[in-house]
C-alpha cells in the first residue's frame, strides 16, 4: 500500500476509454499536468498511468448558473471540494501485479506496429510483475503520484551492467532518469520529429552520442547543415556553440567532407575530403533528384537508352555530345532529340558541384565503408553544398552501395553462421527524410528499402523530419521508436500516430508540449509512452558521456567559433 497522500479516487472509466479522477478537496487541480504519470491502486494490482486531461466538474448546474462573485472568497471555499472539484483523466500503460519472491519473468507486452507496449523485463528489486492492461482498477481505488521506484521499475536505469540503457531525459515533475533500451532502438529504423526550432538536431545528437557511448551500432550521418560532426551554434544563444561528435569521441568518429575549405574554415583540420564521379551516378539517383533538375519522364526514359549504349559512362558522354551528335543517336538508337537535349542541359548542373569529378582514381565510399567495419562512426559533412540536390544525390548514392555490401556481408553470415562474420548494425541518419521517402518516390529509393527490411540486413535508419505527414504511410508503420517534439499540423500529428494504439488519448499529450525540451517517445525502445524533459546538451553532459575532458573556452574563442558557423551555415 502506498504511504504517500492520495490525490483523488477513481470514479468512472473503461478499458477503452481510460479512467476519470475526482481530485481530492486538498489537491490543486493546477498542479495537474498533461503528461505526468500516476499510480492508481487497485485491489490486486497497481496501475502505471499516464495524465492525459485536465477538466472542472460541478456537483450541480445552479452552481455555475449562479457563481459566486469575485470577492467572494468564503462561498468559494465553502463549496470547494463538495459542490466544486476537479477531475483528471488517465490511461493506464503498464499494470505491476504480485509474484513470487525473488521471480523475475520475461514478459511479452504487445508492441507489435510501433504500439505503446515493447518486450520488456522488470529491472527493480520490487517483488512485482510488470504486465500489460487488460482490465481496470475499481471505483474509488486511490491515486498516487508515481515514484521513483516506480520509473526505475519501468525504464531501468542507466548503468545497469544487463542492458544498454541510455537516458534520454526526465518526468516533467520528477528528477528520475528515462531510459531508451539502445539494443532494441537500432534493430529497427526510428525518427525523431518536430517542427522547426523545437530543437530536433539536439535530440537527434543526444541519441547518436548515447549509440557511441554504448557501442549499441555504427553510425553514418549525412550531415546536411553542419550540425553533428564538429562545433554547431547553439539554438537560441546566439553567441553560443555546442560540441560536434568528433569534439566528445576523437578517437571513435570520423569526419569526411564535400566542401573541405568550408569544413577548415569551422576548424576541423583532419576531415577526410570526399569526392564522387560521373560514373557513380545511376539512373535510379537521377530519378530521384527528378524534380530538383526539373525532369520529365521522356528525359528520364532516354537516360535508361544512353545507359543502355554507354553503361557507366553514359552522363560524360552525354555532356560532351554536340548537337549533331546527339541527332545521330536518336536516330541509330529511337531516341528523342528535345528530351536528350533537355536532359543534358539540365545535368550541365552537376559540373558545379564542388566534389564531383570525371573520374576518381580512389574509391571513396569502399574508404567510408571500411571505416565502419572497423567499428568507426563517420560523419559526412556538406558545408556550402547543402542544396537538396547535393544532399539527395550523395546521401542516395553512397547509401545504395554501402547496403549492398551489407547485404552481402549479411547473407555470407547466415549462411556461415559464424560470429566473425556478423556484420555490425548500422544506423543510418538523414535529415530532410520525407524528400527520399515521400510516397511518389519510395518504392525508388535505397531508403523506402532500408524502412521496408526493418533489420534483415543489419541496417536501419534514423530519420529526422518536421514534416512526418510527407512520410510514406508504409514507412511510418515500419518507424520502431518515434521521439517527437511539438507538432502544430493536424496531418503531421496523425502521421505520428500511424499503426499506434490508443492515439487519441496521446494526442492530446503531444499538443501540449512545450517548445523547447521537451518530446513524447513512443515505440519499440521503450515499455510504454512517456513525455520527458529531454536531457541537456550541455558541458555536464560532455563530461558524463565523451571521450575526453572538456575544458570551458573563453568568450572570445566561443564568439569566434560561433560567427564562422553562422558563416557556414547561411545566416
Amino acid at each position: 500500500m502506498n504511504s504517500a497522500q492520495p490525490l483523488g479516487s477513481v470514479t468512472h472509466g473503461s478499458l477503452s476509454q481510460g479512467l476519470e479522477v475526482r481530485l481530492h478537496p486538498d489537491v490543486s487541480v493546477e498542479d495537474m499536468r498533461v503528461g505526468k504519470f500516476l499510480i492508481v491502486e487497485g485491489v490486486r494490482s497497481r496501475f502505471f498511468c499516464m495524465l492525459t486531461d485536465v477538466a472542472l466538474s460541478t456537483s450541480s448546474n445552479r452552481i455555475v448558473a449562479n457563481p459566486p462573485s469575485p470577492n467572494d472568497d468564503f462561498l468559494r471555499d465553502v463549496l470547494a471540494g463538495s459542490g466544486t472539484y476537479g477531475t483528471i483523466n488517465l490511461t493506464p500503460m503498464l499494470m505491476f501485479t504480485p509474484e513470487e519472491e525473488g521471480a523475475r519473468k520475461n514478459l511479452h507486452l504487445n508492441g507489435s506496429n510501433g504500439s505503446s507496449l515493447a518486450s520488456f523485463q522488470p529491472q527493480s528489486s520490487s517483488n512485482m510483475e510488470l504486465l500489460p492492461v487488460k482490465t481496470i482498477p475499481s471505483h474509488f481505488s486511490q491515486v498516487y503520484e508515481a515514484s521513483e521506484r516506480d520509473f526505475r521499475a519501468v525504464f531501468g536505469w542507466e548503468d545497469d551492467p544487463h542492458r544498454r540503457n541510455f537516458a534520454i531525459g526526465q518526468p516533467l515533475d520528477m528528477d528520475v532518469p528515462i531510459c531508451l533500451d539502445l539494443d532494441r532502438f537500432v534493430e529497427r529504423s526510428n525518427g525523431v520529429f518536430g517542427k522547426s526550432g523545437t530543437g530536433k538536431s539536439f535530440l537527434t545528437r543526444l541519441l547518436l552520442s548515447g549509440i557511441i557511448r554504448k557501442r549499441a551500432a555504427v553510425n553514418l550521418i549525412f550531415d546536411m547543415h553542419s550540425e553533428y560532426g564538429w562545433e554547431a551554434v547553439s539554438e537560441g544563444k546566439q553567441f553560443s556553440t555546442v560540441k560536434g561528435l568528433r569534439q566528445l569521441f576523437p578517437g571513435q568518429v570520423q569526419m569526411y567532407t564535400l566542401d573541405p575549405e568550408s569544413t577548415k574554415r569551422r576548424g576541423v583540420r583532419d576531415a577526410q575530403e570526399l569526392y564522387l564521379s560521373y560514373d557513380q551516378i545511376e539512373i535510379e539517383d537521377i530519378r530521384l533528384v527528378g524534380q530538383e533538375l526539373n525532369l520529365s519522364e521522356a528525359s528520364l526514359d532516354n537516360a535508361n537508352i544512353l545507359f543502355s549504349e554507354f553503361g557507366k559512362s553514359w552522363i560524360l558522354q552525354l555532356l560532351n555530345m554536340t548537337n549533331e551528335e546527339i541527332q545521330m543517336f536518336c536516330d541509330e538508337k529511337r531516341g528523342h532529340k528535345g528530351s536528350l537535349l533537355a536532359l543534358q542541359r539540365k545535368l550541365m548542373r552537376l559540373e558545379n558541384l564542388k566534389y564531383m569529378r570525371s573520374a576518381c582514381p580512389h574509391n571513396y565510399v569502399e574508404q567510408i565503408l571500411q571505416s565502419l567495419e572497423a567499428g568507426k562512426h563517420v560523419v559526412i559533412e556538406f558545408g556550402s553544398q547543402s542544396d537538396m540536390l547535393s544532399y539527395m544525390l550523395v546521401t542516395n548514392m553512397i547509401t545504395r552501395r554501402i547496403h549492398r555490401a551489407y547485404v552481402r556481408k549479411a547473407e555470407k553470415f547466415l549462411q556461415s553462421k559464424n560470429a566473425s562474420d556478423r556484420p555490425t548494425q548500422l544506423v543510418i541518419t538523414i535529415e530532410e527524410a520525407h524528400r527520399f521517402l515521400d510516397p511518389s518516390v519510395v518504392g525508388q529509393t535505397i531508403f523506402g528499402t532500408i524502412a521496408r527490411e526493418m533489420r534483415k540486413y543489419f541496417v536501419t535508419l534514423l530519420v529526422v523530419d518536421q514534416r512526418p505527414s510527407g512520410i510514406d504511410n508504409e514507412v511510418m508503420s515500419q518507424i520502431g521508436t518515434r521521439i517527437t517534439a511539438l507538432l502544430n499540423d493536424e496531418k503531421d500529428i496523425d502521421a505520428i500516430f500511424t499503426g499506434v494504439s490508443g492515439a487519441q488519448s496521446l494526442r492530446s499529450v503531444l499538443a501540449k508540449l512545450d517548445s523547447k525540451q521537451q518530446a513524447l517517445i513512443l515505440g519499440h525502445a521503450v515499455p510504454m509512452p512517456v513525455v520527458v524533459r529531454t536531457r541537456p546538451y550541455d558541458t555536464q553532459f560532455y563530461a558524463e558521456i565523451g571521450d575526453v575532458a572538456w575544458e570551458e573556452k573563453s568568450d572570445s574563442e566561443v564568439l569566434a567559433a560561433a560567427e564562422l558557423a553562422k558563416a557556414d551555415l547561411g545566416f
